[in-house]
């Protein structure tokens, strides 16, 4: 189960929008065709039931020593709704993270591997300003280059 690439989407009014098929495949389950979703990075993150259990599983071990990850899985796992694909293939996103990541009209849905990313389209493409910006630091190409690229 992989998420990639990405499209842009809008989100309607009430706050709803349709997963693209290459996604729907993925977030369809015998927990339900849905998503767990959470802010994070001035973003929103979905993942599939399943996946979201295994990370509050880590969370959830990572919080017994850590004050942080305590903190961490308050605002994220508080701030966590279950959102549910109706019979047109769409999601209501709440309101409350619908104001998080400052969605107006425009969204943009980005495949991260075990979960994908809803961004407000001027915040994505903020967001790749900055890394072409970052990609000019040493250290930064320096960590890609381990990947072997």
């Amino acid at each position: 189960m992989m998420f990639r690439g990405s499209s842009f989407h809008t989100i309607d009014n009430k706050g709803r929008l349709i997963i693209p098929a290459r996604f729907r495949q993925f977030i369809k389950s015998k927990e339900g065709d849905g998503v767990m979703i959470s802010r994070m990075d001035n973003c929103l993150v979905a993942y599939p039931f399943k996946e979201w259990r295994n990370l509050e599983n880590k969370i959830l071990s990572l919080a017994e020593t850590s004050e942080n990850m305590r903190r961490f899985r308050r605002v994220f796992i508080g701030g966590a709704f279950e959102c549910s694909c109706d019979k047109q293939d769409r999601i209501l996103v709440p309101q409350s993270l619908r104001q998080y990541a400052d969605f107006n009209k425009e969204i943009v849905l980005v495949g991260v591997l075990e979960h994908f990313e809803i961004w407000a389209r001027q915040k994505w493409e903020q967001e790749n300003i900055a890394l072409e910006k970052d990609f000019k630091k040493e250290e930064v190409r320096n960590e890609i280059a381990k990947l072997g690229l």
